[in-house]
């Protein structure tokens, strides 16, 4: 069980990671941004035990 808490953990600070680099692809290099999308999904989606 504390395996589990710990690799949400991970994921969670993935995703935050990912939402801060897509932002910042959004805010400097909008025609790219869409390339930190896939990361911003798959970590939200495994921080949110989903999948």
């Amino acid at each position: 069980m504390a395996e589990a808490q710990e690799s949400l953990k991970k994921y969670r600070m993935y995703a935050l990671i990912s939402l801060a680099a897509t932002v910042l692809l959004l805010i400097f290099y909008s025609e790219f941004f869409w390339l930190g999308l896939p990361f911003l999904l798959t970590f939200t989606v495994k921080a949110f035990d989903a999948i």
